[in-house]
């Protein structure tokens, strides 16, 4: 009889996050302001001729390489962050091996691990959401073959600092270290000038954040070369899509455009930081595009009201390492004005006090 692999089966269901979203979306972290008019123009241009083709990877990898100041050989487009999640773990994890990463963080993690049939080892942050630097070194493990850091890390927006990350990949040379830097045009800060030093190094980026590019799955995994020509052998040739690549040098040409949607996100999120504070929910500091607020018990019926608003936020307080809190993606000024109309009502509505 068929049977699928147990460590499969041990996967949880991933929900349907996208189902009958309408109205305003503040719920996936995606940059609402959109992508650049540079994209949206080669969109229009394109023609039944480049849609019939196979697409071609090669161009677009030298164009993000150089963009990144790195080799192209030792970068790899991928579909979306996720698959450079998969890739990597697929490439270093097997069954007795262990993939060790804190929580909370992305969930497309221990997916992956289990995925392999690898263990996870999961290491609890404090309340603070503080990397727990010194406990992660204290993990590592003979059977320790990859550690995954969200920096700054989902959901928390916590920012992990560079020379405890440095710590850790010398604590474990014989692991793959994946940092994963999906917001890192929010913070500024990355490994990148680390790769040459950290053969067992790799940095995933996505375009799906600041570039305004969810929906066309675009995101890069990078390392040392001669790991990168083992990882190569994983991908699929045809991973992204042409629509994809044709419109990725377009975006990667107009970073005045993803500064000023940077300058919005950080400029909105303190406004929100601030009205929060007001009404006594505890947040914390964010690098991200997003940030977690600590609604107590009242966290699914906020969320509740603020969708009979038609706002959609995204509620993580059934999970043990944030109960209590939702995550609000950072919208542009005139939605997050939007948000702070209906913030009081919703409040109040769910049983939180709001003073008149």
């Amino acid at each position: 009889m068929l049977k699928v692999r147990d460590s499969v089966l041990s996967i949880p269901q991933i929900p349907q996050l996208t189902t009958g979203r309408s109205g305003l979306c503040l719920d996936l972290n995606e940059n609402t302001a959109g992508c650049s008019p540079r994209v949206l123009a080669k969109l229009r241009s394109l023609t039944a001729a480049d849609i019939s083709l196979y697409p071609e990877r090669a161009a677009a990898e030298a164009s993000v390489a150089a963009h990144l100041g790195v080799q192209a050989g030792g970068l790899l487009l991928t579909n979306g962050v996720d698959e450079a999640i998969l890739l990597a773990f697929t490439a270093f994890l097997g069954a007795g091996d262990e993939a060790l990463y804190p929580v909370p963080t992305f969930p497309m993690y221990p997916i992956c691990a289990r995925a392999t049939g690898a263990a996870t080892v999961e290491v609890p942050t404090d309340r603070d959401f503080r990397y727990p630097a010194a406990a992660l070194r204290a993990a590592v493990s003979p059977r320790t073959r990859l550690i995954a850091i969200a920096n700054p890390n989902n959901p928390t927006g916590a920012l992990a600092p560079q020379k405890e990350l440095i710590a850790l990949l010398e604590a474990a040379p014989d692991a793959a270290v994946l940092m994963d830097e999906a917001y890192f045009e929010y913070c500024g800060e990355t490994m990148l000038g680390e790769l040459h030093r950290f053969p067992n190094l790799f940095i995933a980026r996505t375009f799906s954040k600041a570039y305004g590019l969810a929906a066309l799955r675009i995101g890069c995994l990078l390392g040392c070369a001669q790991h990168m020509e083992a990882i190569r052998r994983l991908a699929p040739p045809f991973n992204l899509n042409g629509v994809a690549l044709a419109c990725l040098p377009e975006a990667l040409a107009d970073q005045d455009y993803v500064a000023s949607c940077v300058t919005s996100v950080k400029r909105e999120r303190a406004r929100l930081e601030a009205a929060f504070s007001k009404y006594g929910i505890r947040t914390w500091p964010s690098y991200g595009n997003f940030l977690l607020a600590d609604l107590g018990k009242w966290h699914s019926e906020f969320t509740a009201e603020l969708a009979n608003d038609g706002i959609h936020v995204r509620d993580r307080g059934t999970e043990p390492a944030c109960s209590g809190c939702v995550r609000i993606t950072i919208g542009t000024s005139a939605e997050m004005d939007q948000f702070h109309a209906s913030l009081p009502g919703a409040l109040q509505r769910c049983g939180w006090h709001v003073a008149v």
